[in-house]
């Protein structure tokens, strides 16, 4: 029934939309003989409205696969490079987080790892929101950055890499088997906030898939059961991205499509040294306002992947 009113409503929007650009076509043709100024500007301006509306319409038609409406689960970790690299991973961080500000999107830590001295080993985020996974599944991939290391005494320019998983958080029915016997359930106390009784009792959970080698942390929630829980369900959502990936990957090979993985094929680039410069190598959308995309202004980089991936 959620599906079906959700189909409906889309439907709708675009039915009224197409009543909307009729009625605007009969008063424009009512009016060809008129100069009316005034009248003109209001068209002006009601064409213009028609206009963005059709566009965001049309920009969420590209987000129309199965999990692409559901929250979406970030992990970030560092590559080689140590302490700068662990900067990199808090720099992405905030960077996610002010997206999902700007985006109005509540977003929840999950499990982090402290870098050493500075900055952070790995971090885990739920990002809340309508249509969030169809639009970060965009960052899936490495990241690079390229800058002058404030850690560094002699002031070089420095290289870091971090790896960007993004995956739907999957609250219902999925295809997804887990056998018991395939998991392995590790108990710790929490190293975060969250007040005494979690840091005296052993609440954090990770999950170790065996035969896919996948490792699930959890330690927000305020009891055992609940992190299990939480941790569950990203493995599930894991695994679920594992096989879409496996079938990606088999339609490209059919196709004759060559599709590399790895450290070394980052999706964008952050430059901030020499010059600034942000670009996305697959679809070679460019910005020099660095700083900016930084603070979360990703969403012409989002478009331009979606728009890349439709062959649009």
């Amino acid at each position: 029934m959620q599906q079906l009113s959700a189909l409906q409503n889309e439907v709708n929007a675009w039915l009224k939309l197409q009543q909307e650009v009729e009625d605007t076509r009969d008063l424009l043709e009512l009016s060809l003989d008129e100069t009316d100024p005034d009248a003109e500007a209001e068209y002006a301006a009601e064409v213009e409205r028609l206009e963005k509306t059709f566009t965001e319409m049309e920009f969420l038609v590209m987000l129309s696969g199965k999990h692409d409406a559901d929250d979406a689960v970030i992990s970030i970790s560092a590559g080689a490079g140590g302490t700068e690299a662990q900067d990199w991973v808090e720099m992405l961080l905030r960077m996610y987080l002010r997206w999902a500000e700007h985006r109005r999107y509540k977003t929840e830590i999950l499990d982090q790892l402290e870098g050493d001295g500075a900055g952070l080993k790995s971090v885990t985020v739920l990002v809340k929101g309508k249509y969030a996974y169809g639009y970060l599944k965009s960052e899936r991939g490495v990241h690079r950055l390229v800058r002058i290391s404030p850690f560094d005494a002699a002031n070089r320019r420095h290289t870091s890499f971090a790896l960007v998983e993004v995956v739907p958080d999957i609250k219902g029915d999925i295809d997804i088997q887990i056998s018991p016997d395939e998991v392995e359930m590790d108990v710790f106390r929490s190293s975060g906030a969250g007040g005494q009784h979690m840091q005296k009792n052993s609440t954090a959970v990770r999950l170790k898939h065996k035969p896919t080698g996948i490792v699930v942390t959890c330690e927000n929630q305020r009891s055992q059961t609940q992190n299990k829980e939480t941790a569950l369900r990203i493995l599930k959502g894991k695994l679920y991205d594992l096989e879409e990936q496996r079938r990606a990957e088999e339609q490209a090979r059919l196709k004759g499509e060559h599709i590399e993985a790895g450290w070394g094929n980052q999706i964008r680039s952050y430059v901030l040294h020499p010059y600034k410069m942000v670009k996305d190598h697959r679809t070679n959308h460019e910005v020099g306002n660095a700083e900016a995309v930084l603070d979360g202004r990703l969403d012409d980089f989002i478009h331009a992947f979606l728009k890349h991936s439709v062959g649009g």
